[in-house]
């Protein structure tokens, strides 16, 4: 059922019945149904909290418009809380219990302690590092941290039901707009306010705002960029997956104060459960006469469609993604080029913000200009959403204020290194960013700082490496990335960051020369000049911070045939001690390649002329015994001479 709404009083009575309905509701299990948690099995779990909770003879499903048809106990999906280590995730309301690493053999004890008992089933609450267990989200180390803005409702609703969003106050920012504002009073707020786009320029959405209202010709378009094509990030998805009606809204005020009718959402084709959970939100949207024709009988027409890009990461770039959407390939305008707001889609002025920049705007409309900038910092207000990943306990999707520390993300939001090991460095802004290192972790996250470092905020990956980590295999790593999603367009980017990955290859297979850092410093300096667009700009970022600030292991590369890090598989090699070994065979049996050779009581060898290093002998040798390590440089140099053939 759906009902529509004529007029922002008829949204604020719709909004008191569904709250009046949440109410009256005893209990509800949310269980995350975020891609990573559907991936670990989730949806069986719903579904058997679902069978169980009808079973027992209670409503399941909920209508939150009618009283009497709201379940007493149900259960539904919820978008991606943040916590991806833990999952699959389920929280018991309105307690806000949350048990972490839910299987579906589990539900019907969950359902049993909660409903029956009044308990809480301790072995699947989370458990912290002093080996004490947390029953809510704010007991949680990971979520103390943290500041919700963007995130706030991600794990809280069911993002397939508009109502669920309506009834915690979405549209309301809209309503707002339409009945108090003129547009020039919205770009003001959202000037005032401070607000910098999180796509990674950082550029004052403001100031880009009125640049597009104020340009020529007719129509205009707003774009939401969901081309999210970082390694290891996943901050737009999780947000167009658990929240969309927050991203829609705030493209309608966009779109109202610039004067647009059209907008586009561009989201990745990789990124189904998005793409469908957008389309059922925009359906809904346009029923309940919050899109389309005659927005709550305001005479505001906007309307909205999904445009699916084909995975193109160049695409993230504004002019390469407009001119995917008008079918063309997407390949980035040279320059001199009229920006986007002027010359954009189909020729009209255009506005193209990130997701996160969006699904803040209702916020900053809701509670004020100045709440929103007391958050963060003078020059980057606000939070800041990062995919935290890599060597660290606690990966998932964070919140945090501008300005706090790395150190305060990584030691206390993502608990450390695993098993007490060694930091190493941090890579934020994905391929385009920097990676920095450990004397750098008081640095404050924000668009200067991160950059005045060589780093960048980026769209908000951020990667922890330790010391098993080669600074220059990661910047070899990041750079083969860049060079495939290059479009080829301009030289400098083309041939200069293959050539400059060469080069690193050469490096890292112990042939290279101390002259080849030089070349690459000036390299990449030409690179970032010279490029055309943003990914050319950017794409030596990793490789001119590494040699910053981990020069000492390009050089141990060079001069020492070594790889500290043990991590660069032509300058290792897989060593047995005499000494240690018992000829228990187990590494032997193990090798893939039958490179180890020996008899009973004859302590085993490996013949590195067939050797793959791919390393099982060190994982099958018992620990006890520790008989196989794993060399480099000069021992490996020694190894190899008087190696056996």
């Amino acid at each position: 059922m759906f009902i529509q709404i004529n007029s922002p009083a008829g949204l604020a009575e719709v909004r008191e019945s569904c709250r009046a309905a949440f109410a009256r509701q005893k209990s509800r299990f949310m269980v995350c149904a975020g891609t990573g948690c559907v991936a670990m099995g989730s949806m069986p779990i719903l579904a058997e909290f679902k069978r169980l909770i009808a079973e027992r003879g209670l409503e399941v499903d909920v209508d939150l418009l009618f009283e009497g048809h709201e379940a007493e106990t149900s259960a539904a999906g919820s978008g991606c809380p943040g916590f991806c280590e833990m999952g699959p995730l389920v929280r018991f309301d309105p307690q806000g219990i949350v048990y972490t690493k839910v299987k579906v053999a589990d539900v019907p004890e969950i359902l049993e302690a909660s409903l029956d008992h009044g308990t809480v089933v301790e072995r699947l609450l989370c458990q912290n590092p002093d080996g004490s267990k947390s029953l809510t989200e704010q007991e949680i180390p990971f979520y103390s941290g943290q500041q919700k803005i963007v995130l706030k409702r991600c794990g809280v609703i069911d993002p397939e039901e508009i109502r669920e969003y309506i009834a915690i106050g979405g549209y309301q920012a809209l309503a707002k707009v339409l009945q108090e504002y003129t547009p020039s009073q919205v770009i003001e707020n959202v000037t005032r306010s401070g607000l910098r786009g999180r796509g990674g320029a950082g550029f004052p959405a403001g100031k880009k705002w009125a640049a597009c209202q104020k340009a020529d010709g007719m129509p205009k378009y707003v774009i939401c960029n969901g081309d999210e094509g970082d390694p290891g990030a996943f901050m737009d998805r999780s947000v167009l997956e658990s929240d969309p009606h927050a991203v829609i809204e705030g493209m309608a005020i966009a779109a109202y104060a610039i004067g647009a009718e059209k907008g586009f959402l561009y989201v990745r084709a990789e990124y189904p459960l998005a793409v469908t959970r957008l389309n059922k939100a925009l359906e809904q949207a346009r029923q309940w006469n919050l899109l389309g024709e005659n927005i709550m009988g305001c005479g505001f027409n906007f309307d909205l469609e999904v445009f699916q890009g084909a995975g193109a990461f160049v695409c993230g770039e504004s002019t390469a993604l407009v001119r995917s959407i008008e079918g063309y390939r997407g390949w980035p305008k040279p320059f001199p080029r009229p920006r986007t707001t002027e010359v954009g889609l189909w020729d009209k002025p255009t506005l193209l913000n990130n997701v996160k920049t969006l699904a803040i705007v209702p916020e900053i409309i809701t509670h004020g200009a100045d709440w929103f900038s007391s958050t963060g910092t003078d020059n980057s207000p606000g939070t800041a959403v990062f995919a935290l990943a890599g060597k660290i306990s606690n990966s998932g999707l964070i919140e945090v204020p501008m300005g706090v520390t790395l150190r305060d993300i990584v030691y206390k939001v993502g608990g450390g290194v695993p098993n007490n090991g060694k930091f190493k460095a941090i890579q934020t802004g994905g391929p385009s960013g920097g990676c920095l290192p450990e004397e750098l972790l008081n640095l404050k996250v924000d668009f200067d700082s991160l950059q005045s470092a060589g780093a960048m905020m980026g769209s908000g990956g951020m990667i922890v490496l330790d010391e098993n980590s080669c600074m220059v295999d990661i910047s070899r790593f990041f750079l083969e990335f860049t060079v495939h999603e290059s479009c080829g367009q301009c030289i400098p980017c083309r041939d200069g960051i293959y050539q400059m990955l060469h080069i690193l290859t050469t490096i890292t297979s112990g042939k290279g020369q101390l002259e080849d850092l030089a070349l690459l410093e000036e390299m990449g300096q030409t690179i970032i000049a010279s490029s055309i667009c943003g990914l050319g700009q950017s794409a030596p970022n990793p490789v001119l911070t590494t040699l910053r600030y981990f020069r000492h292991e390009y050089e141990a590369h060079i001069l020492e045939k070594a790889c500290p890090a043990l991590n660069c598989k032509e300058l290792i090699a897989y060593w047995i001690d005499p000494e240690k070994c018992t000829a228990c065979g187990r590494c032997r049996k193990a090798c893939p390649v039958e490179a180890i050779k020996g008899e009973k009581k004859v302590p085993h060898l490996i013949d590195q002329n067939i050797c793959n290093k791919c390393g099982i002998c060190l994982e099958t040798c018992p620990e006890k015994f520790s008989a196989v390590s794993k060399i480099t440089g000069r021992q490996r140099i020694e190894l190899l001479e008087g190696s056996p053939v």
